[in-house]
């Protein structure tokens, strides 16, 4: 018998009658008339080719065909009942749930260690995977599954539903004390510095390009976790969105300078499919995140004209 031809109702019949050995308890359960459970049981013995239950008393004894099928069929209704009532709901405090996100090594940096401290109070069992995924891919994978979210500055994803978070700049980072530190404050003075390029992060490899510093690199690294320990014992310079340059700041003597450069600002967003958009789990995990790092949308009017106007009073050499 092809899976085709069998109606799910059947099998709900079938799970009834052999749980309660009646036609009529079993029709109580399901909320139908007596002559439809049997009219129901008869479709799927004709499909089944087997008797399935025979008059035993005043019950109904299953034969060993439909015993044997009896756990696989309880399961699967078990299963698919389960997926229905957490597509409906979700309690984070009880959900064994596993969230998939993109984001870059700087990202994990900026949004981990917040999203975890409230994931963990919030919903103790649910797992957050963090994968890095070239831009290209990122839109497949969230229509897909592979990826639940996507958070960053991610200008190449048009099909994506998206919720910007904060807006952000680049700056530069250099050691405290660092001697070229007030003049890279224009940019001018960054032809006096030799930079660090990480290599994965092709935003701030565009940047030195544009701003033609390209020649000024020293260091050329795949990730961003060696920058503080290179910045703080040389005289090498990095240019970073200034979220990950706080976060640095706060574990060592830091100076972040913020030259006028040109097209340095950024909005970071959360990306998902629009498809899946409705799953209640998604949904919470979604508001989780932008309860932590939505900036409101007056406040970052007020930040952007704020280093707007930074930029226009800040003198040049």
């Amino acid at each position: 018998m092809h899976i085709n031809a069998l109606d799910l109702n059947l099998l709900r019949v079938f799970d009834a009658v052999h749980r309660h050995r009646q036609v009529g308890r079993a029709a109580e359960q399901l909320g139908q008339s007596q002559p439809a459970v049997s009219h129901a049981l008869t479709r799927l013995r004709l499909l089944l080719k087997d008797a399935l239950f025979v008059r035993a008393g005043a019950g109904m004894r299953p034969t060993p065909r439909a015993d044997q099928l009896a756990p696989a069929v309880a399961s699967a209704l078990q299963t698919l009942e389960r997926a229905l009532l957490e597509a409906e709901t979700f309690d984070p405090a009880s959900a064994q749930r596993r969230f998939r996100l993109h984001m870059n090594d700087m990202g994990e940096g900026v949004f981990l260690p917040g999203l975890m401290h409230d994931v963990r109070r919030a919903a103790p069992g649910v797992r957050v995977d963090s994968f890095q995924f070239e831009t290209a891919q990122i839109e497949e994978a969230l229509e897909t599954g592979q990826l639940d979210f996507a958070l960053g500055f991610l200008p190449g994803l048009e099909g994506t539903a998206r919720q910007p978070l904060l807006d952000d700049r680049y700056v530069v980072l250099m050691r405290a004390g660092h001697p070229q530190a007030d003049a890279a404050a224009h940019v001018e003075g960054l032809r006096g510095l030799d930079y660090i390029l990480v290599r994965q992060h092709t935003q701030t490899a565009g940047l030195l390009r544009r701003l033609g510093l390209q020649d000024k690199v020293r260091l050329s690294i795949p990730h961003f976790m060696v920058i503080p320990r290179l910045v703080a014992d040389t005289d090498l310079a990095v240019i970073v969105p200034r979220q990950t340059a706080l976060e640095f700041a706060q574990r060592g003597a830091f100076r972040i300078v913020e030259p006028d450069l040109v097209e340095a600002g950024f909005s970071v967003a959360l990306h998902w499919s629009r498809r899946r958009g409705g799953d209640p789990a998604l949904q919470w995990m979604r508001a989780l995140i932008v309860d932590r790092f939505g900036q409101p949308e007056a406040p970052r009017r007020a930040a952007a004209a704020a280093r707007q106007g930074a930029a226009t009073r800040r003198p040049r050499s």
